[in-house]
């Protein structure tokens, strides 16, 4: 039993069974990466940062023009590790309950009726809301009530949701009208904004190859959702040295424009920095991507990889940014590189 000044201290190094845990999902990360490659042709980096995400215990909003493939690399990614999948495709008349689920008065083998609840779409392990800025507000809160609390409320009652559970959200970029675009504190809650760009000309090709055959490839399943879970836990133990938490923090602050530490290039160019949420969700990326990597321990190449994906879309650009096409990514990067 860990004794009370352990219990005290979160960052003790790792035991021999984590350290081995750890060896471990680095080669089934390694396996994953191979296997989907069977599939999706190139996506390197969006891949390593949906795994970041996963372990993490965390959703991803993920942004790019449609046919990319996006659909396809959630469905399959769940195919991998034995996870049950659903997409929903939100729309303009989308409500609540129809991704919730909701209570029908149905007869019993008695002859009485009595209101069941039928689960709706989001009871899934990973769960794709496919254009999340289509539904109307009532319906993103919905769906946002789910991710935050991993359970929902239908006419008073609560539904635990199962575990894992990954929301993994698309917004397209190309066409706005109509859309209810997701307010600032709910871009909040996703830890990550992952884009996807178009693919080289080599890719291109491959991509058409490998999809006008006959028919897809069925990957094997490396994980269950027990070893998912029990993976989750031991990202938490990664430790994380004193100044990385220092680091961290100083740099989420020069994010906010009326803070002291704010640089005076950056104070013009953004009117909303990120909040504390931002540290919580780089520290807890860090420590996926350390583990993802075999490291024992948090490093600073490892904020450096998830700081762009877990503050852009933090970062409220001010109308002189927007008109000198300075985006919130070119920011982060510029302090990453600064600091």
């Amino acid at each position: 039993m860990m004794n009370q000044s352990a219990e005290m201290n979160p960052e003790q190094p790792l035991g021999d069974d984590d350290v081995q845990a750890i060896n471990r999902l680095g080669d089934v990360y390694n396996r994953l990466c191979r296997e989907l490659g069977r599939v999706i042709v190139g996506q390197h980096a969006t891949i390593e940062q949906l795994a970041i995400c996963l372990f993490a215990r965390r959703h991803a909003l993920l942004m790019g023009v449609p046919g990319l493939a996006k659909t396809l690399l959630v469905s399959k990614l769940a195919e991998t590790m034995s996870l049950d999948f659903s997409r929903i495709q939100f729309t303009p008349d989308l409500m609540p309950m129809d991704i919730t689920g909701t209570d029908i008065l149905q007869e019993t083998s008695t002859g009485h009726r009595e209101l069941q609840f039928v689960k709706g779409p989001i009871f899934a392990n990973v769960v794709l809301a496919d254009e999340i800025n289509r539904a109307p507000p009532k319906t993103q809160a919905a769906m946002l009530e789910a991710m935050q609390e991993h359970r929902v409320t239908v006419l008073g009652k609560h539904f635990p949701l199962d575990e894992p559970f990954l929301v993994l959200a698309t917004q397209n970029p190309v066409e706005q009208e109509g859309t209810y675009p997701l307010p600032e504190a709910q871009l909040d809650r996703f830890m990550s904004l992952v884009e996807l760009d178009y693919p080289s000309e080599a890719e291109e090709i491959q991509i058409a190859k490998t999809t006008t055959g006959d028919e897809l490839p069925r990957l094997n399943p490396l994980l269950t959702a027990e070893e998912i879970i029990g993976y989750q836990h031991l990202v938490r133990r990664v430790p994380v040295p004193d100044h990385i938490y220092t680091y961290v923090a100083r740099l989420v602050r020069k994010t906010r424009p009326d803070g002291d530490t704010a640089p005076a290039w950056l104070k013009p160019l953004v009117s909303w920095g990120a909040g504390p949420r931002a540290v919580q969700n780089l520290i807890i990326g860090a420590k996926s991507r350390a583990a993802l990597e075999g490291s024992y321990m948090v490093r600073l190449e490892d904020v450096h990889y998830v700081a762009a994906p877990i503050l852009t879309h933090r970062i409220i650009t001010t109308f002189a940014a927007q008109s000198e096409r300075v985006t919130a990514k070119e920011i982060v990067e510029r302090l990453v590189a600064e600091s």
